[in-house]
């Protein structure tokens, strides 16, 4: 089996979580998915409807993202390296 990239793995979760946060603050600033809007800023520090608060939370969920699939990676490579 193949080991994965942490790093990579990570900078891709940031990303994809990053264009989430910002699609939810546009979506919430239209009237759509107000309730996940809502629910995103009960949850996240950062994130609110401003424009600050946009990208606040897409900086938080990016950062929270790339840390946990980082780790992740690493843990499923040491499993896998304890495997074979």
């Amino acid at each position: 089996m193949k080991t994965l990239h942490a790093t990579y793995l990570g900078y891709a979760g940031a990303i994809l979580s990053a264009i989430i946060m910002l699609l939810l603050g546009l979506l919430g600033n239209l009237g759509i998915y107000t309730g996940a809007a809502a629910m995103m800023q009960e949850w996240h520090l950062f994130f609110s409807l401003s424009v600050a608060g946009i990208v606040g939370g897409m900086i938080e969920s990016a950062i929270i993202s790339f840390v946990i699939l980082y780790l992740f990676a690493v843990v499923y490579n040491w499993l896998l390296s304890r495997n074979q």
